[in-house]
């Protein structure tokens, strides 16, 4: 394993049991993602992308194999543990955003800091809610969105409020984003957008983005691509970018 590697799985496996059947999800998978990499899972629907994901982020355990994140096996993690590394080390970015409708965008924020905290650069942790609310209007003034602090899911575009959702996630500093169809409910040019600020972040932050989706054509933007055909790895490449502007779907 490099001295680079965020994510390791080694020879993992993951079955369901689905009334009398049995569903094999993944089989035996092995591979490795460094940190700071923008990668793109790509397959078509029941193909283990999803299932990918839960692992690891540790939603989900392995039916076989380990899953290594820094160097920790997170395999057998108790359910209370699992909930604190998701809590310190993933950030979630979901198709349908998962926003709290009775919250404002800069509250949304805020609530994902009140569990965990602000971390200062001399690693200092503070839960004061000027601090809180301080770096909560910090993410959306990245994300283009401070003007629109205020203002309820409900009375935002789509686009805003996947923003609002790729702020909660990278507030909180965790080494891991997930996306799962991070554009599949929005429209073409407002998906350009949001890869757009991802690929932005990604390269600002150095936070490794695991991006799951259907659509081949965000492969271009990645720095690795993982192909998952039949609950295994067809293909793990390393591919030259493509400029966002000649993404088309």
């Amino acid at each position: 394993m490099s001295a680079l590697t965020l994510i390791n799985l080694e020879n993992v496996s993951k079955d369901y049991t689905m009334g009398e059947v049995e569903v094999n999800a993944l089989s035996d998978l092995s591979l490795e993602i460094e940190k700071g990499k923008f990668v793109v899972l790509i397959g078509p629907s029941g193909t283990g992308k999803s299932t990918l994901l839960n692992l690891i982020s540790a939603i989900d355990t392995p039916s076989n194999g380990r899953i290594l994140i820094e160097g920790v096996d997170i395999t057998f993690l108790t359910r209370k543990q699992r909930a604190q590394f998701r809590r310190h080390k993933i950030g979630f970015i979901f198709q349908f955003f998962n926003l709290i409708p009775t919250l404002t965008a800069v509250e949304n924020v805020e609530f994902g800091l009140a569990l965990v905290g602000v971390t200062d650069s001399s690693g200092n942790i503070s839960y004061s809610t000027k601090d809180i609310h301080s770096t909560a209007m910090d993410w959306l003034d990245k994300v283009g969105l401070a003007h629109r602090a205020r203002h309820f899911p409900s009375q935002m575009s789509g686009g805003e409020q996947q923003r609002v959702a790729i702020a909660r996630a990278l507030a909180k500093n965790p080494p891991i984003i997930i996306a799962d169809e991070p554009t599949g409910n929005l429209d073409f040019r407002t998906g350009i957008k949001i890869l757009k600020l991802m690929k932005e972040l990604n390269k600002e932050t150095q936070k490794t983005f695991v991006i799951a989706t259907h659509n081949s054509q965000l492969a271009k933007i990645a720095d690795f691509v993982i192909s998952l055909q039949m609950g295994g790895v067809e293909t793990y490449e390393q591919i030259p970018h493509d400029d966002l502007d000649n993404l088309i779907w």
